[in-house]
């Protein structure tokens, strides 16, 4: 069978004449190719590097997000949830060595662009890393980065598919002038993060939401 060719489909995607924020993505079937394309390609990215924030920000400023391409993050104190048996066995920490949770919010200018759920071994961290991530803001790929850290995917997961199945069959009957309802959550990454010295020292799940596709459609010309 011949090889689905996505980096063709996505040249003739951004042709489209028209502009749409994820909000209001057409339903046409070049607009569902152009959505597909921009899933895969983020995926790629950000499976490419051991960063997310660093993705998001490149993501952030090719598409316009905000007129500063910056993302800034928010911790959300207070919520606590325990480490799953299997990922305490993933990290190598005993029953009885402390595992810290922390929930963050990523954002390209007003827009939410990810969360991430975060259990980390605060031993393996140094004290002024454990402070960054107690005490402030700072997203945890920056405040960990002294440790040139590897990342190493466990799962990821694509929760929309804008081609609907049979949809090689169906496209000339596509309607161009509905709209292409876009869901909350695009990708959900599921990873462990590892120091230099391969000693692996934090779990982390992000979900990737529809504010990635807010922007209209010729903005990455």
């Amino acid at each position: 069978m011949k090889r689905f060719n996505w980096i063709s489909l996505a040249i003739v995607a951004l042709a489209l004449p028209s502009a749409a924020f994820a909000d209001e993505w057409p339903a046409s079937f070049l607009a569902r190719v152009e959505a597909m394309a921009l899933i895969e390609t983020l995926n790629a990215e950000l499976l490419s590097n051991p960063s997310a924030t660093v993705t998001l920000e490149r993501w952030c400023g090719a598409h316009r997000l905000a007129a500063e391409p910056k993302i800034s993050a928010h911790l959300l104190r207070g919520e606590d949830q325990q480490i799953a048996p299997e990922d305490r066995r993933r990290l190598a920490v005993a029953a009885d060595e402390p595992v810290r949770y922390r929930r963050m919010q990523l954002f390209c200018g007003d827009k939410l662009l990810s969360e991430a759920d975060n259990w980390y071994v605060p031993g393996r961290l140094t004290p002024e890393m454990n402070r960054l991530l107690d005490q402030t803001d700072t997203p945890f790929g920056r405040a960990v980065k002294d440790l040139d850290f590897q990342r190493q995917t466990l799962k990821a997961t694509a929760l929309w598919r804008p081609l609907p199945e049979g949809w090689e069959l169906e496209a000339a009957q596509q309607d161009g002038t509905a709209s292409l309802p876009v869901p909350d959550h695009l990708l959900e990454h599921r990873a462990i993060l590892y120091t230099k010295a391969r000693v692996p020292f934090s779990i982390v799940v992000e979900t990737y939401s529809r504010h990635m596709f807010d922007f209209p459609l010729d903005a990455a010309k």
